[in-house]
């Protein structure tokens, strides 16, 4: 049976467009409407092989809040429909990721419950605006947006994650640990484990 999901989410702050094959081959079109998050979301797919098409009309003008937090309700909302009821996944899928200095422990358990444990600390970036004085940037990215992005994927996936930045100085390097370690961790979990013979891997029957 394919796992895929097709979703269409509009509201007053953003029009969300995602398709999602979970074994694909890493293939994707993403339009969040900011570059740096682009970049991300494209790591996220070739690391994971999940196949995603996304196209995001958000706000932007305001910023680009409503857009992370809604890209990470379709996208686990997707991923929620495209496990079905998890018959024979292996559903743990953990790694400690190394990006140049940066160093990224990321743990995944598709539990049907949702929680996100983040301990990623960026350094700020001082810069002559006062609305943004103070705040990390990459580009004009809000660095604090990927825990809302994350948190939003979680609470609709209904999975545990566990990020922590064991190492590292550079904000891209960070952010970009996180999201390859963020993907290679779910690729691991959504993985189909034939010792199972198509089972629940959990001792109460389902999850």
């Amino acid at each position: 049976m394919e796992r895929t999901a097709q979703i269409n989410r509009t509201t007053k702050e953003t029009n969300i467009d995602l398709s999602l094959n979970i074994d694909g081959s890493g293939k994707c079109e993403i339009e969040s409407g900011n570059g740096f998050f682009d970049h991300m979301l494209n790591l996220f797919s070739s690391h994971s092989r999940i196949d995603m098409y996304l196209k995001c009309a958000g706000d932007t003008e305001v910023d680009f809040h409503h857009s992370a937090e809604d890209i990470g309700i379709v996208l686990g909302t997707a991923l929620k429909k495209a496990l079905s009821n998890k018959a024979g996944i292996k559903r743990y899928g953990s790694i400690i990721l190394p990006m140049d200095e940066a160093l990224i422990l990321c743990a995944v358990d598709l539990s049907g419950r949702s929680g996100l444990f983040y301990d990623v600390e960026t350094k700020a970036t001082v810069i002559s605006d006062d609305s943004c004085e103070g705040k990390s940037l990459v580009g004009n990215f809000d660095t604090e947006l990927v825990e809302e992005f994350l948190s939003a994927f979680v609470r609709n996936a209904e999975i545990t994650l566990h990020i922590k930045k064991l190492a590292g100085k550079n904000t891209h390097h960070i952010i970009e640990g996180v999201f390859k370690a963020f993907a290679r961790a779910v690729k691991d979990s959504i993985k189909i484990d034939p010792t199972l013979n198509g089972g629940i891997p959990s001792s109460k029957g389902i999850l």
